[in-house]
C-alpha cells in the first residue's frame, strides 16, 4: 500500500469520524504489554482489528515492537491489508529504512518518540516518512517533551500525548490527567491525540473537552468482555457530551 505525497489518509480518516459525530477513536492491535501481559488470548487479530472498525473505530494502530510487545512487521502487513481504515505503526523506530518497510507493510502513520530520539535524528525520520507518503504522530510525556515538539523546526502532522512512561515501557501508574494538563500548553490547530490509560467513555470525553482532536485506546478494548461493544462506547461519547 502507497500514499501520494500530500495525502493524509490518517487525519482524514478521524476528521470524518468527528465529522460524522462518532468520537475519533484510533482502536489498537497489540498482542501484549508488560504491564498487563498477553492481551490477544488466542483470538485472530484480523478479525478483532475488523470488529473494532465495524465499530466504529476511525482508525487502528498496530504495535509491531517484539521483545516486549509480541509484533511484528507481519502482524502490520496482515492487519493493514484486511482493513478499510488507515493504520498507524507503532515501535522504536530509529534508521530509516524501518520507515520505508513500514510503509510496505500497509502503514499510513508512523509513530515517533521525542523521548528516544535526538533532535536531529527525529526531523530525519519524520521528513523520510514523508517522502514515503506517511504521516507521523510524533510522541510526547512530561513538559519538555512538548516544548521540543512545538518550538523546534517540526512540522506536525499528529501529536501524541503518551499518559504513560515509553521508557519504563508504560508500566508506571499513569491516567489521563497527564493529558489533561499538557493540552493547555498545546497552541490552536495543533492536532492532539491521547494515548494509553483510558479506559471510559467519560476520560475519552474529557480529552475532546479540552480540546484533544482523538484518543487511541488499545488495552481497554482488548480486555474488554465484548470488543464491539467497547469501541462502541467509545465512540459515541461524543454524543453524549
Amino acid at each position: 500500500m502507497s500514499h501520494e505525497p500530500g495525502e493524509r489518509p490518517f487525519t482524514s480518516a478521524m476528521q470524518a469520524a468527528r465529522d460524522a459525530g462518532r468520537l475519533p477513536l484510533i482502536a489498537e492491535v497489540k498482542v501484549r504489554s508488560p504491564k498487563e501481559g498477553e492481551l490477544l488470548a488466542g483470538r485472530d487479530p484480523v478479525a478483532l482489528a475488523q470488529t473494532m472498525v465495524a465499530a466504529g473505530a476511525a482508525c487502528l494502530s498496530v504495535v509491531t515492537e517484539g521483545p516486549h510487545f509480541g509484533g511484528s512487521l507481519g502482524l502490520l502487513e496482515r492487519v493493514a491489508a484486511a482493513s478499510a481504515v488507515p493504520v498507524l505503526c507503532k515501535d522504536f523506530v530509529t534508521e530509516p529504512r524501518q520507515v520505508w518497510e513500514r510503509w510496505e507493510r500497509g502503514a499510513a502513520c508512523l509513530l515517533l518518540m521525542v523521548s528516544q530520539l535526538e533532535w536531529p535524528r527525529l526531523q530525519a525520520l519524520h521528513a523520510e516518512a514523508h517522502r514515503a507518503g506517511l504521516e507521523t504522530l510524533v510522541e510526547v510525556h512530561d513538559e519538555d517533551e512538548l516544548r521540543l515538539a512545538l518550538t523546534l523546526d517540526l512540522d506536525l502532522d499528529l501529536l501524541g500525548i503518551n499518559n504513560r512512561d515509553i521508557r519504563q515501557l508504560e508500566c508506571d501508574a499513569g491516567t489521563v490527567a497527564n493529558t489533561l494538563r499538557l493540552l493547555g500548553r498545546v497552541p490552536p490547530g495543533v492536532r492532539t491525540i491521547s494515548e494509553s490509560a483510558i479506559s471510559t467513555p467519560d476520560e475519552a470525553r474529557q480529552v475532546i473537552a479540552s480540546g484533544g482532536s482523538g484518543v487511541l485506546v488499545g488495552t481497554a478494548i482488548l480486555k474488554a468482555a465484548d470488543t464491539a461493544a467497547a469501541v462502541r462506547h467509545l465512540v459515541q461519547a461524543w454524543g453524549e457530551a
